[in-house]
């Protein structure tokens, strides 16, 4: 089954990244990905869809998606670094799957929270991905007859 990473949500102050289940009074039900426990998460939570997420590179951002699949390339069937990694490590390992990120605005602290993210999607979801943009494309483009 391919992840649609705009269901797949990142909240600040809990760890692990979460699936959007549905609209709650209110806030939002998620379940989360590690142990597919169902909890509400209150409005005042921020809650960032990995969907929105890019990372800064040299001339342009590129979103987490794109990201994730040059990670795959790199890794193979392997998991990240830890995010415990020194970061000597954690950058050696973007200047591979991401060659021009650029290295005045993505931290090590990013790096730790994207390969947290990889290898989460990798153990408990899929790193096959749903296309937005081609889906996007669909919806926008007028029915043919």
């Amino acid at each position: 089954m391919k992840t649609d990473l705009s269901k797949i949500l990142a909240i600040s102050g809990q760890s692990g990244l979460f699936l959007y289940i549905s609209q709650a009074r209110n806030g939002a039900v998620v379940e989360a990905l590690a142990d597919k426990k169902r909890s509400s998460v209150g409005m005042s939570s921020k809650i960032t869809s990995l969907a929105d997420i890019s990372i800064y590179t040299e001339d342009e951002e590129v979103k987490l998606q794109q990201v994730f699949l040059n990670m795959k390339d790199v890794l193979g069937e392997e998991n990240a670094p830890s995010a415990k990694s020194a970061p000597e490590v954690l950058k050696s390992f973007f200047e591979k799957a991401l060659p021009e990120y650029d290295r005045d605005r993505f931290y090590v602290s990013h790096m730790k929270k994207v390969v947290e993210w990889y290898n989460a999607l990798k153990n408990y979801a899929s790193l096959d991905f749903v296309d937005l943009d081609a889906e996007a494309e669909e919806a926008e483009a007028p029915e043919q007859e």
